[in-house]
C-alpha cells in the first residue's frame, strides 16, 4: 500500500533568511518547505510589492497564501477602520490570485480594553459583533469567489480576539455567510488554548477547514513545546485535509536550525511511505 502524498509546507517570509524572495525560496526548498506564506500589511501594501512578486513567481516562488498582520480588522468597533480592513482584504485576495496562491488568512478582531477595565462591558453587543463579521465576510466572500481563491477565517485565544477563539465559532461564521470561498483557518498555538480537545474540534470543523498555522504550545516552532505533532498530523491525514500547514513562529534557537527542526518534526510525523 502506498501513503498517500505528504501535506505541503509553507514557511512565513519573514523568518526566512536572505535578501528578497528568490533567495529566500531557494533555502526554503533546500529545508524541505515547498512554498513561501506572505505578510499582508494594512492598506494596499501587498499590491504595492507586485513587481517583485511576479518576479518572484516567474523565478519559481511558490507563493501560496497572505497571513494578515496586526492592522485594522473586520470586526474592529470603528466602522472605518473595518472598512479599511474590508479594502485591505479584497486588494490582498485580488494579490495572491494573481500569484496563482490559494487565499489570505485573517483573524476578525484584536482584544479591546474593555474586556480587562471596567466597566467589564464590551462596546457592542454580541448581535452587533456578528452582524459586522457577517456583512463583511459575506463581501469579501464574493470577491474571493470571483477571483478564484479563498478567505480563511482564523480564531485567536481569547486574550488576542474578543469575538472568534474557537473552531466551532468560526465554522458557524462560515455556515451563516454560506460561501465555498470563506474557510476556517486553525492555529495550533491559539487552539492549545481554546479547544477542550484539538483533534476533536479539527473533526468537527473538517468540511470548512481550509488552512493550518503552525506553531508549538510555547509559539516557538514544532519540536520546542509539547504538543503531539504525529497524532496531530495524523488527524489531519484522517480527516483528508486538501491544504497547506504554514510555520508561523517564533524561532527559537539560530534561525536555520530552527527552520530544519520545525521541518524535521513535522516530517517525521507523518507516516512513511511503503510500496505497494
Amino acid at each position: 500500500m502506498t501513503v498517500p502524498p505528504t501535506i505541503p509546507l509553507a514557511c512565513q517570509e519573514q523568518l526566512l533568511p536572505g535578501d528578497d524572495l528568490i533567495r529566500k525560496h531557494a533555502l526554503a526548498a533546500a529545508l524541505g518547505f515547498a512554498g513561501i506564506e506572505l505578510r499582508g500589511r494594512g492598506e494596499p501594501a501587498l499590491a504595492r510589492r507586485l513587481p517583485e512578486l511576479r518576479r518572484a513567481r516567474a523565478a519559481g516562488v511558490v507563493m501560496p497564501t497572505v497571513r494578515v498582520e496586526p492592522g485594522p480588522l473586520i470586526g474592529d468597533i470603528d466602522p472605518e477602520r473595518s472598512a479599511d480592513a474590508v479594502r485591505d482584504l479584497r486588494s490582498q485576495l485580488s494579490v495572491v490570485a494573481e500569484l496563482g496562491g490559494v487565499g489570505v488568512t485573517t483573524p476578525v478582531a484584536r482584544a479591546t480594553p474593555a474586556r480587562r477595565l471596567p466597566p467589564f462591558e464590551p462596546p457592542r453587543p454580541p448581535a452587533g459583533d456578528r452582524q459586522v463579521l457577517l456583512d463583511a465576510l459575506g463581501t469579501l466572500g464574493e470577491h474571493a469567489r470571483a477571483e478564484g481563491v479563498t478567505l480563511f477565517l482564523a480564531p485567536l485565544n481569547r486574550y488576542e480576539d474578543q469575538m472568534v477563539n474557537r473552531l466551532d465559532e468560526a465554522v458557524a461564521l462560515c455556515a451563516a455567510v454560506g460561501l465555498p470561498s470563506v474557510r476556517v483557518a486553525a492555529d495550533t498555538f491559539h487552539m492549545n488554548i481554546e479547544e477542550d480537545d484539538v483533534h476533536a474540534a479539527l473533526r468537527a470543523a473538517a468540511p470548512y477547514l481550509g488552512h493550518v498555522q503552525v506553531s508549538d504550545t510555547n509559539r516557538h516552532q514544532p519540536g520546542t513545546g509539547h504538543l503531539d505533532w504525529p497524532q496531530l498530523v495524523r488527524t489531519l491525514r484522517d480527516l483528508g485535509y486538501p491544504g497547506w500547514l504554514a510555520l508561523g513562529c517564533r524561532l527559537r534557537g539560530e534561525p536555520v536550525q530552527a527552520l530544519h527542526q520545525a521541518v524535521t518534526v513535522l516530517r517525521h510525523a507523518e507516516p512513511r511511505r511503503m510500496a505497494a
